[in-house]
């Protein structure tokens, strides 16, 4: 491996799973409307989870006029981030472990998410973990790509030889575009073959002896 700098990591799928209580906000927030004849599943939430904030709406609710699309994602994006706040989501096994094992050997760490803005903060409320992370971005802050916000850390933090850990297709297309090293996080929501993602994690405790 590279001798790398830093790490940047994907959240969602990656660091913690959200999952049930995101699909709980969906759920409250259809009950709320007359126009969604059926509740969102969890396997329907976990299949979107890490893709650009619109293409989850339109994923989901493919045959949705524009107008109630806009106003049911606005709906959504309210119930989602009190869902976050207020319940959070489960930390994968090993985080505090290796967050501070990689702290202590000397790289800065960084989170870059498609999340909505205080989607971030949530994570660092409920895991206590903040004191971790040097900086993050995510899609709310001002509705960019990944790839633009990871580009976007890379400059503003000074980063020499950054790596991004992430769970989904999406996130190494991210990374690639971004030009950023990739490893890819087995256990999270996506699925990319040896030859797509060689470099890769089954727990977080891996990255321990990885980097």
């Amino acid at each position: 491996m590279t001798r790398f700098d830093s790490v940047i990591f994907d959240l969602d799928g990656t660091l913690w799973n959200a999952s049930e209580a995101i699909t709980r906000a969906f759920q409250a927030a259809s009950s709320s409307v007359d126009y969604i004849e059926n509740d969102v599943t969890l396997a329907q939430v976990q299949a979107v989870t890490g893709q650009p904030y619109t293409v989850v709406y339109e994923r989901l609710f493919p045959k949705l006029p524009a107008d109630k699309l806009d106003e049911y994602r606005a709906l959504c994006a309210r119930h989602e981030l009190a869902a976050a706040v207020d319940h959070g989501g489960a930390p994968y096994p090993g985080l505090a472990e290796t967050l501070r094992y990689l702290r202590g050997r000397g790289y800065r760490l960084f989170i870059v998410s498609n999340c909505q803005l205080g989607y971030v903060e949530a994570f660092f409320k409920h895991s206590g973990l903040g004191e971790f992370f040097e900086g993050h971005q995510c899609y709310g802050t001002k509705l960019l790509s990944k790839a633009e916000n990871i580009r976007e850390v890379v400059a503003d933090y000074g980063l020499q030889a950054p790596v991004y850990v992430g769970d989904t297709p999406g996130d190494l297309a991210a990374s690639q575009g971004a030009g950023v090293p990739f490893i890819f996080a087995t256990y999270g929501f996506g699925q990319l073959s040896e030859a797509e993602a060689p470099t890769r994690i089954h727990q977080l405790a891996d990255l321990q002896e990885l980097l």
